[in-house]
């Protein structure tokens, strides 16, 4: 493996784009944009004059790719690479195939070709089955090629269904690719496209999402990849691609046979060539292999090394591997080679029995077929599942099992503390819309109302308790939203559903939807959330989208009895002449009124509820580019009786319960507040409505920030050796967990380590538990996962206490081991905020569940402190990192993650002021100022 270089002096985030050697700190989605650059450069060094394309659909695991990309257009374009958002992955597929195809008239300024990149989620894959077959047959150009990356989310952790795609790639028969680390994500793209190229192929790249999610040290030496095309004879000829550019039927079958009997063993020679597939292990005197691609073979190496195999272990053990990166077609020379002399194979893999099978095919024709197991094993027995998601964990005891291991030496046993109960059940903190969001309200139906579901941020309407009594239609695949009703309606016995559509949604395909409907002549009301964004996936622009007088136009014309809009600003349409006629427009708060208006109208009806996004509009005011309301809401908590209506009316996160010497009462949470006054609508006395300054409008602002110097190093601290050093952060979506996880993954390479990290965010990202893992390494990471599997955490670093005390969290720990660092106060959950019945289990009692399992704990109130120095809490992640770097806890220097907190350029002096705040507090707890107790009675300004 070559040795990684650490990063440059003067090393900038740029760099990631722009360096050309070395080593730089890359996220999944930034590997995947540095594919198109580097296979550019490549390309301008051979000669060659060559131009890229990138269009496809966003949605995790690449929900925040086409943002990455749009970030990057200066530098993409400087080498004639274009990104084109696709209205839907379908229309996105037929854009990037007519890169490859013959360009009336030629190139302009002397191109000699455009390579392309699609992606999308797995459903994307699926949806374009027919444009992927019709691409894929048809090739692509001499100097183009095409690799299409599908986003895999095998867990379901932000999808309506588990996936997996490369049954779907196999069906368009194109080769696949699986990387499995960052690096390899980067590496196998470029080769990925140059095997396209060389067979003719559109080329899938499976992305699985700790893949995607993943970030670490990546090696841009230019020698790294050194593609080989090899001398390949195919009936009598020297192998070379030739695009058919004819468009006569006739030639469609020798199409077929061209790439099934031709451009298919070229892959396969391709991927000999270039060492795509490899054996490690034990080569002679072999008797048991085991058979992973991608991210589990890497969870397969770090189960082994956890079980005593290393690379000794495995040759004196006798046991083999097989680590494919292209899955298909199969190479049935390697595989032949490895099974030479094994008598028993173990094939590794998520989801169905994909490579097991391949393997199979491959073996039978052989004279030495050793037993192959995988899903079964030999019994017929479950072994590997084919649900959910693999992992370190769960393969060790699989793999000790049948490679006939002894069970573990119980000598290093894990030190615990007994915790004793905790006396309240503990609360999962799950999503839950984002303050003031407008599905706070757009989403609320009239009692005994029956509404379908689908894909977006309203899918966590299910799971309202405000809606309990509403029948919940199934969720429905993107695009077909109300469509079934068409087919219940004859029969059922309620004569009318209203059926919730985003606005991204309806712009994607929801309009066919609607369409269908109307053909049907059925009884249903259309609720479109028109916020501007498709806001699940990271607040992208919708391509194709429309204003709304535009959008009463299409839907009249499309044959819509009739269309109402309520509006957050009913002024805005003050002076309006273009809507629909007919169309009427009510505030937001008639929005019940509206529906069953609507539900008595036969045919379909529409309701559009007009108002921004939330998490969209906080940024927009962030960056001046939407006005800051100069009026704020705090409770009078003498006047408050604790009742909760303020939380149910609103079902903001922002109405939090407070515990005061009257008991619990409530208050508004400044820092995430965004503003909507939903709270208001209980008309409850202990509100006070406030008029701001101008200099105080930005609750986010920070008031006080603290410059003084840092203080001197710890007595002790942690160091990263040839061990990696476990990182493993918990805390809440949106609060910037993500962010501390990369500034370490950047002061680490400043300081010339190695990283491998992984966010696993997905839906979590709405308020729910975000989990970050982090290894850092003296010597480069291979041949083990991202992720810190049980009992590895060397750091604890505990941003929320309530997820971070719960069990699948405390796994990670050791009481030998780690050192956790924890924020010491609870934030409520939307169960907690929406029901007064439910509380907080106890932060004591959360705080010694963690102090049981690890071996040292330091506990700060960040959120506190955090107050008290900078006004708001929105330095609290960044403050606990500091008492972290105090405790001796990160293996880093503080110069390198103050310079990394430069690099990342977000509010950097306060963030600074913050981190060394959280230093100071771990040397001298009480030497900073306090904030005073709440005394009953006091405004709840947090």
């Amino acid at each position: 493996m070559t040795e990684v270089v650490s990063a440059p002096a003067g090393y900038q985030l740029t760099d990631r784009y722009d360096a050309d050697d070395g080593t730089v700190v890359l996220t999944g989605t930034q590997a995947i944009t540095r594919i198109l650059l580097d296979r550019h450069r490549i390309d301008r060094a051979a000669g060659l004059r060559t131009g890229g394309l990138a269009s496809g659909y966003p949605g995790s695991p690449l929900g925040g790719l086409d943002l990455t990309l749009h970030r990057a257009a200066a530098t993409l374009a400087a080498e004639d690479i274009r990104h084109v958002p696709g209205v839907n992955e379908e229309l996105a597929a037929a854009v990037v195939f007519g890169t490859q195809q013959p360009s009336p008239g030629g190139f302009r300024d002397g191109l000699q070709g455009v390579f392309g990149l699609w992606y999308g989620k797995a459903p994307g894959v699926d949806r374009c089955g027919d444009a992927f077959k019709h691409a894929n047959q048809f090739g692509v150009s001499p100097f183009g090629g095409v690799v299409a990356v599908a986003g895999d989310d095998p867990a379901a952790k932000s999808s309506s269904l588990p996936n997996q795609s490369e049954t779907a790639f196999y069906d368009a028969l194109m080769p696949v690719l699986v990387p499995g680390t960052t690096q390899e994500l980067l590496d196998y793209g470029v080769t990925g496209l140059e095997l396209s190229r060389y067979c003719g192929c559109w080329v899938g790249l499976k992305v699985v999402t700790n893949v995607a999610d993943s970030v670490g040290s990546v090696n841009l030496a230019p020698d790294r990849l050194s593609l080989k095309h090899p001398a390949l004879e195919i009936d009598g000829e020297a192998w070379q691609h030739r695009q058919r550019v004819d468009l006569v039927p006739t030639i469609l079958v020798d199409r077929e046979r061209d790439l099934l009997e031709r451009r298919h063993l070229a892959a396969v020679a391709f991927a000999a060539a270039n060492g795509l597939n490899r054996i490690e292990g034990a080569t002679s005197g072999a008797r048991i292999g085991v058979v992973a691609a991608g991210k589990t073979y890497y969870d397969v190496r770090q189960a082994l090394a956890d079980l005593g195999l290393d690379d000794a272990g495995l040759r004196e053990r006798g046991v083999r591997l097989l680590k494919l990166g292209m899955i298909y077609p199969l190479d049935p020379s390697i595989v032949e080679r490895f099974a030479d002399g094994l008598e028993h194979v173990v094939v590794v893999e998520e989801k169905r029995d994909f490579i097991e099978s391949a393997l199979r095919s491959a073996l039978y024709p052989t004279p030495h077929r050793p037993t192959v197991v995988g899903k079964r094993d030999r019994g017929g027995r479950l072994l590997v599942p084919a649900h959910g998601e693999l992992g370190v964990d769960l393969l060790k005891p699989i793999l000790r099992r049948e490679l006939g291991l002894p069970e573990p030496a119980r000598a290093a046993t894990r030190a615990t503390r007994s915790t004793g109960p905790i006396p309240l059940p503990l609360l999962a903190r799950t999503s839950a819309y984002c303050s003031g969001c407008p599905h706070n309200r757009s989403t609320v139906l009239p009692g005994g109302a029956v509404v379908g579901g689908g894909v977006g941020c309203h899918g966590m309407s299910y799971f309202d308790p405000r809606l309990a009594g509403n029948q919940k239609l199934p969720v429905v695949p993107m695009g077909s939203e109300g469509v079934p009703w068409i087919g219940m309606a004859p029969f059922a016995q309620t004569g009318h559903i209203f059926q919730h559509l985003g606005d991204g949604t309806y712009s994607h395909s929801g309009l066919l939807a609607v369409r269908a409907c109307v053909a049907a002549g059925v009884n249903i009301t259309f609720k479109i959330l028109f916020n501007g964004y498709v806001a699940m996936t990271g607040g992208q622009e919708i391509a194709g989208g429309m204003s709304v007088p535009a959008l009463t136009r299409e839907l009249a014309a499309e044959g819509v009895k009739q269309i109402i809009v309520c509006a957050e600003d009913t002024g805005r349409y003050r002076g309006v002449r273009d809507l629909a006629g007919g169309v009427t427009v009510l505030p937001r708060d008639e929005i019940l009124a509206a529906q069953e208006r609507l539900s008595a109208v036969e045919g379909v009806t529409v309701l559009i509820y007009d108002q921004v996004c939330a998490a969209e509009a906080r940024r927009l005011r962030r960056a001046g580019r939407l006005p800051t309301p100069d009026r704020r809401v705090v409770i009078n908590e003498l006047v408050c009786e604790g009742c909760g209506d303020c939380g149910v009316k609103s079902n903001c996160l922002s109405v939090q319960p407070v515990e005061t010497e009257l008991g619990r009462k409530t208050q508004i949470h400044q820092t995430s507040c965004n503003s909507d006054f939903s709270c208001l609508d209980g008309d409850c006395p202990s509100f006070v409505t406030i008029r701001t300054t101008t200099a105080a409008r930005n609750p986010l602002r920070p008031r006080r920030p603290d410059s003084q110097v840092a203080p001197p190093e710890p007595m002790a601290k942690a160091k990263a050796g040839e061990r990696a050093y476990g990182v493993y952060l918990v805390g809440i979506g949106g609060t910037g967990v993500v962010t501390v996880n990369q500034v370490l993954a950047t002061a680490a390479l400043l300081d010339g380590l190695h990283t491998a990290g992984l966010d696993q965010t997905g839906m979590s990202q709405k308020a729910g538990a975000v989990v970050s893992h982090l290894q850092i390494s003296a010597t480069p990471i291979a041949d083990r996962t991202a992720a810190v599997a049980a009992g590895q955490a060397d750091l604890y670093l505990v941003f929320d206490l309530l997820s971070g005390a719960a069990p699948q969290h405390l796994a990670r720990a050791d009481g030998q081991r780690t050192v956790a660092v924890v924020a010491s106060s609870l934030t409520p959950t939307s169960a907690v905020v929406t029901d007064i019945a439910t509380s907080l289990p106890p932060a004591g009692a959360l705080l010694e569940r963690i102090r049981g399992v690890a071996g040292r704990t330091t506990a700060v109130d960040a959120a506190r402190l955090s107050r008290t120095l900078f006004g708001d809490e929105t330095t609290a992640n960044v403050l606990l990192l500091g008492a972290a770097y105090q405790a001796g806890a990160v293996p880093l220097s503080a110069a390198s993650i103050e310079e990394a907190i430069r690099l990342n350029g977000v509010a950097v002096d306060t963030n600074i002021a913050a981190f060394r705040a959280g230093r100071r507090h771990v040397v001298t707890p009480d030497a900073g100022p306090a904030a005073p107790a709440a005394p009953a009675g006091r405004l709840g300004m947090a």
